[in-house]
């Protein structure tokens, strides 16, 4: 009985070592995912209020179509929101990771999310500027 209760403790030490790293790696993969979304989104500026030196902002459509092409080219799934003066991103993503030792345990999977954030700037000497 000792034997087995040991085992089990070292099977959740270990469960919570590996797949807590694996957990860390999930979350780091989904905020890359959710960043580069979110700047794929920002590419899509206003080509109207641009040329014509109005504003720097996206086209709100289109942002949100790039960014969603590129999450299903990287198999994730977010949402994405425009600010209301269409210079910021947001992307977020929420998904799980699949343990592998802690399912010993009965937890199976556990939660992960990602934000990522885009902001267009624009000017020759600083940002905002000429």
């Amino acid at each position: 009985m000792f034997v087995a209760v040991c085992v089990l403790a070292l099977i959740g030490i270990i469960g919570v070592a590996v797949d807590g790293g694996g957990k860390m790696r999930a979350t780091e993969r989904a905020d890359h995912i959710a960043g580069e979304a979110a700047r794929a989104g920002g590419q899509a500026i206003d080509p109207a209020q641009a040329i014509s030196g109005r504003a720097i902002v996206v086209d709100p459509q289109d942002a949100q179509a790039a960014a969603q092409s590129y999450l299903r080219s990287a198999g994730a799934t977010g949402t994405i929101s425009v600010s209301g003066d269409g210079t910021r991103l947001t992307v977020e993503i929420a998904g799980s990771y699949d343990t592998t030792f802690l399912s010993a345990v009965g937890i199976g999977s556990l939660p992960v999310t990602g934000h990522g954030q885009a902001t267009l700037l624009h000017g020759v000497t600083a940002p905002g500027g000429n």
